[in-house]
């Protein structure tokens, strides 16, 4: 999309896929768009990406799935969804009708169940793009795909061989070393990586002796890890050569922007929608502030423009 006002362009690709601006929403945090906004406001976005998918209906875990914690949440909510089926029959003709770009999230719990999925959402109506949840932490796995690069590499390739849109590698923040993983997606032609998902964490409650979450463990999100999020993104941007999609604690503008100069092509809003639901268009809305103050004529001039140290 260009500003035409002042000459502005905020166009985004991902791979075959363009975006309007570079601002979208995390999986899981936006619902399917008809609980937060009216349409007016949804169409200002990017794109939209919906809570999860998985091919079966999944209930998700038992209560209580969210407790508040200094400058963040944890959530153990799981991958509660309709299943492909009832997704596709059920939530997706709405979201269609908005005529934002979707980034349809799927979640397999086989190499098999990622294939199906693929073949059931790459050719319909408005789906721009997939996303693979490789690091789900609330699905009580020993270990994720998102864990393992060849595991990464493996599932990247089978769909990318059916995949007629681009397809994003959705990592996880619990490894010692993420951008190998990226570089593993990437190799199996990962058109993008999205990252960070939630760090595993947990709450007690002291006088119980117990944890507070049903599910015992959960994800953690919100500001309180956005410097390791802006890192993460960092350190995957000097070691891959396809966009990176930043979400981790983005509050502001200003939050969106240090991801976007540590090298992120798009941003994703996520926890800030349960307080602030208009957060996704204020933070759009504070970019094209900065780059009108700075005097930027397309958001591509600053992506990845964070400067060395010893420059």
């Amino acid at each position: 999309m260009v500003d035409s006002l002042h000459n502005m362009n905020l166009t985004v690709k991902i791979g075959s896929a363009q975006f309007a601006n570079p601002v979208t929403v995390a999986s899981g945090t936006f619902g399917h768009a008809e609980k937060y906004y009216d349409l007016d406001e949804v169409k200002k976005l990017g794109a939209i990406v919906p809570k999860t998918v998985t091919l079966h209906a999944c209930e998700g875990n038992p209560p209580q799935r969210i407790v508040e914690t200094p400058s963040g949440m944890l959530n153990a909510i799981g991958s509660e969804n309709p299943g492909a089926d009832g997704f596709i029959r059920v939530k997706l003709p709405p979201l269609q009708e908005i005529g934002v770009p979707l980034i349809i999230s799927i979640l397999g719990h086989t190499d098999d169940e990622f294939v199906t999925l693929t073949e059931k959402f790459h050719r319909q109506k408005g789906v721009s793009a997939l996303e693979l949840n490789l690091s789900c932490p609330n699905l009580g796995k020993k270990t994720l795909v998102a864990q393992d690069p060849e595991a990464t590499r493996r599932v990247v390739k089978l769909v990318k061989e059916i995949s007629s849109v681009p397809v994003i590698a959705k990592l996880s923040p619990n490894v010692t070393d993420i951008a190998s993983i990226a570089q593993a997606a990437q190799d199996a032609g990962a058109d993008a990586v999205s990252l960070i998902n939630t760090f595993s964490a947990m709450v007690i409650d002291v006088n119980k002796r117990r944890p507070v979450l049903g599910n015992f463990s959960g994800g953690l999100s919100g500001p309180a890890i956005r410097p390791v999020a802006v890192y993460m993104v960092y350190q995957t941007a000097q070691r891959v050569r396809i966009p990176i999609i930043a979400m981790g604690g983005i509050m502001t503008a200003q939050d969106a922007l240090e991801f976007i100069l540590a090298g992120a092509t798009m941003v994703a809003v996520g926890t800030a929608n349960f307080i602030n639901p208009r957060a996704p268009v204020e933070v759009l809305e504070g970019i094209k502030d900065y780059m009108r103050m700075n005097k930027i004529n397309s958001i591509k001039e600053i992506v990845g423009s964070v400067m060395a140290k010893n420059e």
